[in-house]
Formats: C-alpha cells, sequence, structure tokens
C-alpha cells in the first residue's frame, strides 16, 4: 500500500456540477478509506463550459472547456488532483498531466427519459427530444429520421425540469450520471450500444494530476481499474485516430469478455444520412493498437470522406463527443 508521507493534505479540484461534486466526494470517500492519517478536500469551481448555456458545445470549443479551469489550478499548485468524467478529457492530454488513475466504469449506456413515452419507438413523428452531443443526435437521426432533436444544455438536474416543463417529448443522457445521483428511476429506458454507442470513455472516472507528481501516481494506484483502462485506452486510441471531438459525431465502445477486447466505433455526419460502423477484437492489452486498427478500418468505409466534409478544425484532436 503506498504511503502518504509528506502529504498531510490533498486538495481535489473539480466542476461544481451537482454530478461533478458527487463524483469527487465518490474519490475522496475511496481515498480517505485507503489513507486516513491524509486530509482530503474538495474545491470546486465554475468552468468555462458551465457558465455558457446558450450555445452547443460543438459551437464553443469542446468539452475539453470542461477542464481547463481544473488543470489550471493543478498546474498552479491550488489543488493537487482533479476527477473528471473520461468523456470530457480531451483524446490528447495538455503537456505536463497525466491519468494517475481511471476507476472502474458504472454503467457506460445512454439513457432515455420519458414522462409520456416508454422508448424511442413510441415517439410521434415531429416529438421534439433533447440531447447535447452530435454523437447522440447523428444517431437519433438515422434511426428516427421523423423525429425533431433540439439541443439541450445544462447539468442532469436542468435538463429532467426542461423535460418535466414540457419543452421535450423526452431526452437522452448518460445512464451513469443518473444512476450516481440516485436519479435511476428517471430512467425510461436503457439504449444498447446497438441502438445509441455510447461516447468514449462514457461512465468512467479518471483522476488528472501533474505528471511531476510520481508521489501522486503512487498514492491513486488502488483506485486504479485495470479493465476499465484498457477499454478507455482502446477508445481513446480510435477518437484521437480519428481527431475526435465536439465537432465530429463518433462514439466508441470497448469491452472485454472471455478474456478478448471488442471495440465497436461509429463515425457520421451531424444528420445521420451518412454513417459507418466497424469493430476490431484484440488482447486486452492491445488497446492502442486496437484502437488504431478501427479508426483506420472505419476510415476505409468512408469515415475519411464524412470527416472531410466537416469544418476543417473539427478534426484537429481535441475532446469526445
Amino acid at each position: 500500500m503506498p504511503h502518504t508521507s509528506g502529504l498531510d493534505k490533498i486538495v481535489i479540484a473539480t466542476r461544481e456540477s451537482a454530478l461533478a461534486l458527487w463524483q469527487a466526494h465518490f474519490i475522496r470517500g475511496r481515498l480517505s478509506e485507503l489513507y486516513p492519517q491524509t486530509e482530503f478536500s474538495i474545491s470546486g469551481m465554475t468552468t468555462q463550459g458551465d457558465r455558457i448555456l446558450d450555445k452547443s458545445l460543438s459551437k464553443i470549443g469542446g468539452k475539453g472547456l470542461f477542464i481547463k479551469e481544473l488543470e489550471q489550478a493543478l498546474e498552479s499548485g491550488h489543488a493537487d488532483i482533479a476527477v473528471h468524467s473520461m468523456k470530457d478529457v480531451p483524446m490528447e492530454m495538455p503537456q505536463g498531466f497525466v491519468l494517475a488513475a481511471i476507476v472502474e466504469r458504472e454503467d457506460p449506456r445512454d439513457a432515455l427519459v420519458s414522462n409520456r413515452y416508454r422508448d424511442l419507438q413510441e415517439l410521434p413523428e415531429g416529438a421534439v427530444v433533447g440531447t447535447s452531443s452530435l454523437r447522440r443526435e447523428s444517431q437519433l437521426r438515422a434511426r428516427f429520421p421523423h423525429l425533431r432533436v433540439e439541443p439541450l444544455r445544462g447539468n442532469v438536474l436542468t435538463r429532467l425540469r426542461k423535460l418535466d416543463e414540457g419543452q421535450f417529448a423526452a431526452i437522452i443522457l448518460a445512464a451513469a450520471g443518473l444512476k450516481r445521483l440516485g436519479l435511476g428511476e428517471r430512467i425510461t429506458a436503457v439504449l444498447s450500444p446497438e441502438s445509441s454507442l455510447p461516447a468514449v470513455g462514457q461512465g468512467a472516472l479518471g483522476i488528472e494530476c501533474r505528471a511531476d507528481r510520481p508521489d501522486l501516481l503512487e498514492l491513486m494506484q488502488p483506485l486504479h481499474h485495470p479493465d476499465t483502462a484498457r477499454c478507455v485506452e482502446a477508445e481513446r486510441a480510435m477518437g484521437r485516430a480519428l481527431g475526435g471531438n465536439c465537432q465530429v459525431p463518433l462514439g466508441g465502445y470497448a469491452e472485454i469478455r472471455e478474456g478478448i477486447l471488442r471495440l465497436r466505433g461509429f463515425v457520421a455526419s451531424p444528420d445521420g444520412i451518412h454513417m459507418v460502423r466497424d469493430e476490431v477484437k484484440g488482447e486486452p492489452g492491445a488497446g492502442a493498437d486496437i484502437g488504431a486498427r478501427l479508426a483506420d478500418a472505419l476510415k476505409e468505409r468512408g469515415a475519411a470522406e464524412i470527416l472531410a466534409a466537416l469544418d476543417p478544425a473539427a478534426t484537429a484532436p481535441a475532446s469526445p463527443s
């Protein structure tokens, strides 16, 4: 077991949304059990991604906006570690920062929430579905072109309130976030990966620190979940090779069964008209290679043309949609 010699206090940086705070408190609880002699405190902060709510993420720079301020706190020494949803972490880690641990994954799937309809098939023509990601939107438009898809920003509770006010017939959220907030009963239907392929890293938590803090890297190791990390590594390698960010509708989902890692991925046009899917299997320890191979396979099937048709800036590696 690592020791905390010289580390009497560790500050955890987090966004101030209810879900982000839950995640930070969860990690603090786990660390406090491991290291009862160390004081763990939480420093909440509002990020640019939290402040700008009247524009879609794809138009304001992507989900990397949710972690920039947290990294500044790490860089300045005001915080020691930061807790993120892995789907918010840019595909390329900024120089000087590392992921000290990737924690065991919650449910990675998307969830349908509706007060009137039991599943997507029940929604009538013209029904308004709210979602915050091009990934979900492209898959919805491909399967249900008769529905209206409208942008939905804000934290989980804000999105649920907008649904309850009647602004949407249904909304789609990450199942993990609802379950972590104790709102699992609001889930109308969990969407299978076949119907809505999850975002890269969805459901997994990452702990970030400065690369020059080997003491923290050692301390976080008991929270590291190797199988989750292998799956997320494969997904992120695919997304990185495809230039995945909030302007690129893509999904990537890996799972390990019977000693084999299976990675599924897709790239689509925002309207869902053009979509390519594929999958690659291999040894769990070869996640980076599997991700790169799947990206190549998708490009050969037409993803390269889809990506080229998007704004050129959108194909620079940034953050997952």
